[in-house]
């Protein structure tokens, strides 16, 4: 079967296509942050994968889980999906439709691993590094885990910098067993 990303890339791009029309980028992002939320849900997922319900009937459960929001382009879209039986996608559907919603307003979302809290100002340089180096707005989120030991580890889509105490170990480990 094929790769979940590579089904659910063309309904990203529609979506996308159309909430850029409308100037509805925003209201879209938040359409399918809640039918991805609504639909990795453990019962949601068995109900939409009993094989005696319809299409239809798959995409009134949802619409009705998300009535209050969704608009009717939102509905519509639930019942394409529907339709073709890709429901299960939109978890996918809303990551793509935000890479391309961040590449168009030239915006990143990055996470930050350190083993110690950050304070504000070590956040807000890290923001203008990285703002400078990926050319484009940074939105930080910060997360604590004593594992990495100290350094950190910075994450934006699929740039990795690990400047971790435990990753530095790793590598030298690494080389002295080759």
């Amino acid at each position: 079967m094929a790769e979940l990303s590579t089904l659910a890339r063309p309904y990203a791009k529609a979506a996308f296509n159309v909430a850029s029309e409308q100037n509805g980028l925003a209201n879209w992002s938040a359409m399918l942050s809640t039918l991805a939320a609504v639909t990795l849900e453990q019962n949601v997922a068995t109900v939409l994968s009993n094989p005696s319900l319809t299409s239809a009937d798959k995409a009134n459960f949802v619409t009705n889980l998300c009535a209050d929001d969704l608009n009717d382009a939102g509905k519509q879209f639930v019942n394409t999906l529907a339709d073709n039986h890709r429901l299960p996608l939109l978890a996918e559907i809303f990551n793509q439709f935000q890479v391309l919603k961040s590449e168009l307003e030239k915006s990143v979302d990055v996470t930050v691993t350190s083993a110690f809290e950050l304070s504000d100002t070590q956040q807000n340089t890290l923001s203008e590094k990285l703002a400078a180096k990926l050319g484009r707005d940074v939105s930080i989120t910060t997360v604590v885990d004593n594992s990495i030991i100290g350094g950190v580890i910075i994450r934006a889509d699929d740039f990795v910098i690990d400047g971790s105490v435990s990753g530095k170990l790793a590598k030298m480990a690494e080389a002295m067993n080759s």
